[in-house]
């Protein structure tokens, strides 16, 4: 969030929260793999010096290293962001997108729910629902805990270190020994030529396990990852029932989408 206040020439920001400016900070370190503090100073409309304390915070996260007069990034071409600071991205939009997944579960549903900050986003939304939901990330077992109206299924497997979601063999197992009414899934980019894609292989497998186990598939994506493609294909698009989405996306993705088959909802 900002505040604004208008000039001569028209409106412009000033005090972006920190958390719009990690985003902005981290949108710009993806595409260009280096930034600069006076050239994000001035599109974010801050200082130069709360620039560099929001590179020290990032720096301690893992993602960038500061070299004088910015910072690099540290991750590989494709590599994911870690789960902390993907937490930052678009927090208002992934609530918006849960409560609109919420809508499309009736109570009673059994579901599974996909790892990643969109589907804790997802486990927050449904906290107190009565329905039976296994998580396959370790961050949404507290909110799905937190009431006796939902029924928690917890699957074996290994925790990723750092990101919390469920892998392996066990996972895997756990996912196609059930029947499940709905997976809710998430992704690292989604597009009708190349299907739902994941940065890691293991963590593809179990979306692929959930896939699967489920009568309908439901697709949480933010704009954003629809302009993204990863490592690892998941599925074709057209293995997909609904995506929920942004209401800015591009209106030639969801026609692309929607030609494979696919219902898109707008949040």
């Amino acid at each position: 969030m900002s505040r604004v206040r208008a000039n001569s020439t028209g409106v412009y920001r000033i005090g972006v929260d920190s958390t719009t400016r990690h985003a902005g900070i981290l949108e710009r370190l993806r595409s260009d793999g280096r930034v600069d503090v006076s050239t994000l100073a001035a599109a974010l409309g801050t200082s130069e010096m709360t620039i560099r304390r929001d590179l020290e915070v990032l720096a301690g996260g893992g993602v960038l290293r500061r070299v004088r007069g910015g910072a690099v990034s540290l991750l590989n071409r494709g590599e994911e962001l870690p789960f902390a600071m993907r937490e930052m991205e678009a927090p208002d939009a992934k609530r918006r997108m849960a409560a609109a997944v919420g809508d499309l579960l009736t109570d009673g549903e059994a579901v599974v729910v996909d790892s990643g900050t969109t589907g804790l986003a997802v486990a927050h939304a449904l906290t107190g629902r009565r329905l039976t939901v296994m998580p396959l990330s370790l961050h949404a077992l507290a909110p799905l805990s937190a009431s006796p109206s939902t029924t928690l299924l917890v699957p074996g497997g290994t925790a990723r270190f750092g990101e919390g979601s469920l892998v392996g063999p066990m996972t895997e197992a756990s996912l196609r020994g059930l029947r499940f009414d709905t997976v809710v899934l998430t992704c690292c980019g989604f597009s009708a030529r190349e299907g739902v894609t994941a940065h890691d292989l293991q963590d593809a497998a179990v979306k692929r396990a959930a896939v699967a186990s489920a009568n309908r598939v439901v697709l949480v994506a933010e704009a954003a990852k629809l302009a993204r493609t990863a490592l690892v294909v998941v599925c074709p698009a057209a293995e997909i029932d609904i995506l929920v989405t942004e209401t800015d996306v591009p209106d030639e993705a969801v026609a692309q989408l929607t030609a494979t088959g696919v219902d898109v909802v707008r949040a």
